[in-house]
């Protein structure tokens, strides 16, 4: 195997099992998955949020996105209203029960995420991170 399939394959399999434990944490703590909690906070954190936002920030397709808030909107977490700006388009915005939840959860995620990359010293994770963006960077770039 070369070293990129296996620094590959680490990444994924990383992430992978984070991403299963923190949802199982706060879907027994909120009866919230992370891909909702993920969602919710997009909707919280950007202005003027739109489905295709919310695809471009958690990198899905945009229809995945819109089931996901129709889902989301059937609990009662979201809402949808008309765009001002673009009558094709609508803007997702939190419920009041959507801003409960999502505060509710956050401590949870919060420290969760502290625990898990105490492992990393401060250079290590800055190091991560900035690794990771450029990744990140690289993927959303035309090929």
């Amino acid at each position: 195997m070369s070293a990129d399939l296996a620094l590959f394959l680490q990444l994924v399999r990383v992430e992978t099992l984070w991403y299963e434990r923190l949802s199982d944490e706060l879907q027994a703590a909120h009866g919230l998955p992370l891909s909702s909690y993920d969602v919710l906070n997009v909707v919280a954190t950007v202005e003027a949020c739109r489905v295709q936002d919310i695809a471009r920030e958690i990198g899905i397709t945009v229809g995945a996105v819109s089931k996901a808030v129709d889902r989301h909107e059937q609990a009662g977490w979201v809402a949808r209203r008309a765009n001002p700006a673009d009558r094709r388009s609508s803007l997702v915005e939190l419920t009041g029960e959507g801003r409960r939840l999502l505060d509710e959860a956050t401590p949870l995620v919060a420290t969760s995420l502290r625990a898990r990359l105490a492992v990393l010293d401060a250079g290590r994770r800055a190091a991560l991170a900035d690794a990771l963006a450029a990744l990140r960077e690289a993927l959303d770039s035309p090929a």
